[in-house]
């Protein structure tokens, strides 16, 4: 089991629910950050002082303040540690339940789990713990299709855009001048139309209700 935990979330409540989990544990000596900045420098600091820290558990997002920070999310926390901690041990305990996000953070950044915030997650977060614990990967039931190999899942936010305008029933020429009047590019009628066949190819979809329905399927949307 582990010996040094640290936890980095903005919201007292979770802290003090992670913290109280940590406690069935027996574990040695548990920290907290609530920022991302501030968590790379207790890792480092404690790896100096040859005290270092073989547990991270992190959200993904933070909201901003007064402070002016390097690192703005989980994702730039988790991205910069593995160039100098590649062996420690990552559990992100997020909201975000997208599947392509899990998949990325597992495949490109080697996060040993992902467990979702939500009414179950108190009770994943600590079979999570375990798992991890014994050298096992342990991903939360609802996003767990996102290791499956069937789908290419790593898509840009922006077809995820597109999906979720298709979705609302909007036509091509809508959905052109939805992102025209946000400000957002590619918005022409042609780029659209493009990426749309293109996603259909890529989920292996008849038409546009049928690539609807695998991008909800697969939690894209």
């Amino acid at each position: 089991m582990f010996q040094r935990v640290l936890i980095n979330d903005d919201h007292d409540a979770i802290l003090s629910s992670i913290t109280t989990i940590l406690s069935k544990f027996n574990i040695e000596s548990v920290e907290r950050s609530q920022y991302c900045d501030e968590a790379f420098l207790k890792l480092k600091r404690a790896k100096l002082d040859g005290e270092a820290f073989d547990l991270l558990i992190t959200d993904l997002s933070f909201k901003r303040d007064h402070r002016n920070v390097d690192l703005d999310s989980g994702e730039d926390l988790i991205e910069k540690l593995r160039l100098e901690f590649p062996d420690m041990c990552i559990i992100v305990y997020s909201m975000k339940d997208q599947l392509q996000k899990v998949r990325q953070l597992v495949k490109n950044f080697n996060v040993n789990a992902y467990v979702c915030k939500d009414r179950k997650g108190s009770r994943e977060l600590e079979e999570a713990i375990q798992a991890v614990s014994i050298g096992e990967l342990y991903v939360s039931p609802q996003v767990s299709g996102a290791l499956s190999p069937r789908v290419e899942l790593e898509i840009e936010d922006y077809d995820i855009n597109l999906l979720k305008l298709l979705s609302k029933g909007l036509s091509q020429d809508e959905i052109s001048s939805k992102l025209k009047s946000n400000d957002i590019s590619p918005n022409s009628l042609s780029t659209i139309e493009k990426r749309l066949n293109k996603l259909r190819i890529q989920f292996k979809a008849n038409n546009a209700i049928h690539l609807v329905s695998t991008a909800k399927d697969l939690g894209l949307i």
